[in-house]
């Protein structure tokens, strides 16, 4: 008998151990994306900005951290009444979710998702949002506001988890909630000067797309940390890994052909900048349901977003809300698409695979809610932030560029 329970012992103990290993090494690659945030915006803007958004992606990191461990690891993980908990730095007790992992490990890769949901905000607001007015919403959103959204998703006493709301590794409660808080920021900070004269639009084009396409690498390699880590353990999970890391790489390319292919027939020439943002959109859209849908399926997600990505663009600048980077459209409409075409290609409760429309309802309701909440919230933030202590800088900060305003550095010197 006791040779029994050495050998069960033995047996989880290497279950724990190669869990361990697995979430810990996509853990690295999802906090390695935050690399890839700060070289795509950077390229995406003008020269005499690009430290600023540096700052901002390490206020995203530091700020953020910080408030996810203070009280937003126990706001999304604590003892939930299904809309809220609450705990403080990181409970020892079992959070109900079946992990083979310490409770560090998991709030670590956790964290990495709540950085990701604000550096989508960090783009939206580049080269005219005040660095410690941006630190303060930061802390906020990481402490507070994301937390609940997680709370709602993931914790097995959420609302939506129970009503089987599927958002394996966060189309929703990541991108949609990050590119909606985004939407409600650069609509309260107003757009860059210059970018909209007498109606029309301005282009103001960014300095460095080499800088912007490596970022976009790096994101896209980080991804196969973010989706795949999502299930939060290797052993007896090895097909829903390959599952999951198929799945995301399709929707990845077929978003970047379809962009490729878009944007040549309608400007007569392939826009670059659009094809990178639509890979990344491809990425958002499959990130809710990559765990349940086909590959056949995902390549029809990604070609659908490489398309909308595009579109949403288009009409977000029409409207006159500026977005230097494309968060809006990549993060905040993929988002939506993303989570609700779980309900049509799902192979189990999807609409197209006989499914009927139980699944499709649950994932507009969900998805619809965190956009709502997150837009109004951050709104409101914004608009009582801008009153109080401001969140713009200067006419003159702007016109100088921050990075010599702020910081009394540049991103290139010359040398003699």
């Amino acid at each position: 008998m006791e040779e029994i329970n050495e050998v069960i012992l033995q047996q989880s103990e290497m279950v724990h151990a190669i869990d361990t290993v697995w979430v810990a090494l996509c853990a690295a690659l999802i906090f390695l994306m935050e690399g890839g945030f700060a070289l795509l915006e950077a390229g995406f803007i003008r020269a005499k900005n690009a430290m600023s958004i540096i700052a901002k992606v390490i206020i995203d990191v530091t700020f953020g951290g910080i408030a996810f461990y203070l009280c937003g690891f126990g706001i999304a993980y604590g003892i939930s009444n299904g809309w809220v908990a609450f705990d403080l730095g990181i409970t020892d007790q079992d959070l109900g979710l079946g992990l083979t992992v310490s409770n560090k490990l998991f709030w670590f890769i956790q964290l990495g998702f709540a950085m990701a949901a604000i550096s989508i905000v960090s783009g939206a607001v580049a080269e005219r949002m005040k660095v410690w007015s941006y630190a303060v919403f930061v802390f906020i959103f990481c402490a507070i506001m994301y937390p609940l959204v997680a709370n709602w998703v993931w914790n097995p006493n959420g609302w939506l988890a129970k009503q089987g709301f599927n958002d394996f590794a966060g189309s929703a409660a990541v991108h949609a909630m990050g590119g909606f808080a985004a939407l409600a920021s650069a609509i309260v900070l107003g757009p860059r000067l210059g970018k909209y004269r007498g109606g029309k639009i301005i282009a103001i084009p960014g300095h460095n797309l080499p800088l912007a396409a490596v970022g976009a690498f790096i994101l896209w390699f980080g991804w196969f940390g973010f989706n795949p880590g999502s299930t939060l353990g290797a052993v007896g999970k090895w097909d829903m890994i390959g599952q999951v890391a198929t799945n995301t790489f399709l929707a990845s390319a077929a978003g970047g052909i379809s962009t490729m292919i878009y944007t040549y027939f309608r400007y007569g020439t392939i826009d670059i900048t659009m094809v990178i943002n639509g890979v990344l959109a491809g990425l958002v859209a499959i990130t809710a349901g990559c765990n349940v849908v086909g590959p056949n399926a995902a390549i029809i997600i990604g070609l659908i977003a490489g398309v909308l990505v595009d579109f949403a663009v288009v009409v977000i600048d029409r409207r006159h809300i500026d977005d230097p980077v494309g968060a809006i459209a990549v993060h905040g409409i993929n988002g939506l698409f993303g989570t609700i075409a779980v309900g049509l290609f799902a192979t189990e409760k999807g609409l197209f695979f006989g499914g009927g429309t139980h699944q499709l309802m649950i994932q507009l309701m969900g998805v619809t809610t965190i956009a709502a909440f997150s837009f109004s919230v951050t709104f409101m933030i914004m608009s009582l932030m801008k009153k109080l202590i401001g969140i713009r800088v200067s006419r003159e900060e702007e016109l100088a560029g921050i990075d010599a305003a702020s910081f009394g550095v540049e991103a290139y010197s010359t040398f003699e």
